[in-house]
């Protein structure tokens, strides 16, 4: 679902509602294409996000926190030198498109009162932030635009701005009758009907655009000759009715528990799928996008570490692919060993200077009482003791290679099991404190030379594993790296505790906690179970292993990879994890 100028209104709308009149109190930058305004309004303090990158543009209120950084860009402290403590006077669409202008009362550096614009254009991988003074001369942009990156149009300081070049569609608001029916005359009838809907008028994502075809014909791609005018215009002006009268009705449509449509009216096509209503729309768009803003803000702030790691398991699969065509040859050894005994054993039928010899084979007993034989090359400048040596010293060869293959493809299979434990930490890593364990972890398991510009922070923080209460009360920690792991299996966990893992694939070390108390009833258990195994490579699976013991089972293995354990006596519960559920026990 793309944010619309439909979607558009409805926010617009809601932070009228809600902030007109609040005053800015704080201003964060925490990723680059993300803009948090904390403002206190006559409901509390509230968090406006406007969200201007190509994944996921936005605008609307946040209840995720979000991880600032250290040193804010210095767009958040242009933003922060104008806006800090300025009131939202007002804000409006521009037409029927996805540029919306918030207006702000402040003050200038004499401390005059004057008006500031702020500018989101919420257009895909066109959004921009945009930053004006009262007379629309531009101040800065999250996103600079000059004559080598569009002729149509710049975004650069100093010049005054203008809107986005308009497209060639209609307005759906103002939009009469007549001239639907006119457009509507002109559409080539063998095409589908939403598509006449979304390419004529603008500012309506697809999703919308086949509604209004459900709504008219209960089918979502009819094509135009099987739709009536007035039956498609009718359900056209349903839909832009609710927008001019403000009469909106946030919906997710889920898949199971997975979100996978949202918008600001009920999407009735979707039969079979539950249609959740929201309380609000922002609440929607958090819900929707906070696996998604998660996983884009990790793949952006990642890159890095995905490189390294995608790098590293390309270069050990090629590595083994080579010593396994190496291995397949060794078992030519045997061949030469027996070649050796053949003419050991039959020096006496070798004439020197042959090339090869049909040799008997004494192990070879058949019922007639012969003996079969064997064909063997010979290199006849040698002398037959001397060939048997050659091949005797090629079978040794190829013992000595195949024990020495068997050890590096093992040692191969052990570090690509711990790149997909590092994989599997990267997908459940929350914060940057999080990336800078793994960092850490890597330059010290010997990826330094590959991390150039790196160095281990010297006074590491300590561990913060993820915390979550059972239904009983019980508290679960769950390492989200193998930093994490370590330090809360060897260090945090009392021994009494029960410890947790999912069997045979990467994931958390997950402990509950008994205080030296008895054991916790068995749904806990199976909370915590839960836990393990949804924070694993099994999350997605239903009666996923788990295998549980106390800790006091757990063994390190000296000098393995951070993480890495062993234990020989344990329980296994079967369980099938869900993510509302888990996100319920989730402590903050």
């Amino acid at each position: 679902m793309a944010f619309d100028a439909g979607m558009l209104a409805c926010m617009i709308h809601e932070i009228g509602t809600v902030a007109l009149g609040g005053r800015v109190e704080k201003i964060m930058q925490p990723a680059r294409d993300e803009i948090v305004l904390q403002m206190r309004t006559t409901q509390g303090g509230k968090r406006l996000l406007i969200q201007a990158g190509c994944n996921n543009p936005r605008i609307g209120f946040t209840d995720a926190a979000r991880e600032n950084p250290m040193q804010a860009p210095m767009f958040c402290m242009l933003l922060r030198k104008h806006l800090t403590g300025a009131k939202l006077a007002s804000l409006h669409q521009e037409g029927f498109e996805r540029v919306v202008t918030l207006e702000f009362d402040t003050r200038d550096e004499m401390g005059f009162a004057c008006r500031k614009y702020l500018i989101a254009e919420i257009m895909g991988k066109y959004s921009n932030l945009i930053f004006t003074d009262e007379n629309k001369k531009i101040l800065s942009a999250l996103r600079i635009v000059d004559f080598t990156t569009s002729a149509l149009r710049q975004v650069l300081p100093g010049m005054t701005y203008e809107l986005p070049p308009a497209q060639d569609k209609e307005d759906p608001i103002t939009v009469t009758p007549e001239r639907f029916a006119e457009l509507y005359a002109g559409y080539p009838r063998e095409k589908s009907a939403d598509k006449f809907i979304s390419g004529s008028f603008r500012g309506i994502a697809t999703s919308v655009a086949r509604e209004i075809v459900f709504l008219a014909t209960r089918h979502t791609d009819t094509p135009a000759e099987y739709v009536r005018t007035d039956a498609l215009f009718d359900a056209f002006s349903g839909v832009m009715a609710r927008i001019r009268e403000n009469r909106y009705e946030p919906t997710l449509v889920l898949d199971g528990t997975k979100p996978i449509e949202y918008a600001y009216l009920p999407l009735t096509q979707y039969t079979g799928m539950e249609l959740r209503r929201c309380e609000s729309a922002s609440a929607m768009l958090d819900t929707f996008f906070a696996g998604r803003d998660r996983e884009a803000g990790l793949h952006q702030r990642a890159q890095d570490l995905l490189h390294l790691l995608s790098a590293a398991e390309s270069r050990i699969r090629k590595k083994t692919e080579a010593q396994r065509a190496e291995l397949a040859e060794c078992e030519m050894g045997e061949q030469y060993r027996r070649y050796g005994d053949l003419i050991t054993a039959n020096l006496h039928a070798i004439a020197r200077g042959s090339d090869a010899a049909e040799l008997t084979d004494y192990a070879d007993y058949r019922e007639d009482g012969s003996y079969g034989t064997v064909l063997v090359p010979l290199d006849k400048r040698a002398t037959p003791n001397e060939n048997a040596q050659r091949y005797y010293k090629k079978y040794a060869k190829f013992k000595t290679a195949k024990t020495e293959l068997t050890r590096q493809l093992e040692r191969n299979q052990s570090e690509l099991e711990y790149l997909y434990s590092v994989f599997d930490a990267l997908s459940k890593a929350e914060t940057a404190a999080d990336l800078t364990e793994i960092r850490d972890e890597l330059y010290r398991s010997g990826y330094a030379s590959r991390m150039k510009g790196y160095s281990v922070s010297r006074k590491s923080s300590t561990p913060v594993p993820a915390k979550f209460r059972t239904r009983n009360g019980y508290t679960v920690l769950c390492g989200k790296n193998n930093v994490q792991n370590e330090y809360l299996t060897h260090r945090l966990a009392d021994r009494n505790d029960w410890w947790f893992h999912a069997k045979n694939v990467p994931g958390s070390h997950v402990v509950l906690q008994c205080h030296g108390e008895e054991d916790p009833p068995a749904e806990d258990f199976t909370d915590a179970a839960e836990i393990a195994a949804y924070f694993s490579g099994a999350r997605d699976g239903t009666g996923v292993p788990v295998d549980y013991l106390r800790v006091r089972g757990v063994r390190k293995v000296a000098g393995a990879r951070p993480g890495f354990v062993i234990y020989h006596t344990n329980w296994t519960a079967y369980v099938t994890p869900s993510e509302e559920k888990i996100n319920r026990m989730r402590q903050k």
